[in-house]
């Protein structure tokens, strides 16, 4: 779990290095996802984390898989921004809780990948 300052929602200063710090074996990649204190949840928060730390996570060697209030407004930004070795999505592009929107799905989709597209020009 990382900290977050309560007025920016900015992960503290360090917190790459905690993630880093806390692997304990050689991953093929990490998924980074956003949790909420006090909530029973593990994960559909509906809540998008600090994506600033996914750069170091990644310069340290370690491809990042991104997940947390993804949703198919966000997700072009996330994947030219964060360039994740993958991304996650369920609540995000669901009618209701449990039900996949499938209108919503295929513009998260598309939205992803034209955002990878794009990201990867220039290498």
């Amino acid at each position: 779990d990382i900290e977050v300052d309560a007025k920016t929602g900015k992960a503290i200063e360090g917190a790459s290095a905690q993630i880093l710090k806390s692997v304990t074996s050689d991953p093929l990649a990490i998924l980074l996802d956003t949790s909420i204190k006090g909530s029973k949840e593990g994960g559909g928060t509906g809540v998008t984390f600090d994506w600033n730390i996914v750069q170091e996570v990644q310069n340290a060697g370690l491809p990042v898989i991104i997940a947390g209030g993804l949703k198919p407004e966000n997700v072009p930004d996330a994947v030219t921004t964060v360039r994740p070795w993958g991304i996650d999505v369920s609540s995000g592009v669901e009618q209701s809780p449990g039900l996949k929107d499938h209108s919503k799905v295929e513009t998260f989709v598309k939205g992803a990948r034209a955002a990878a597209v794009e990201a990867s020009k220039g290498f």
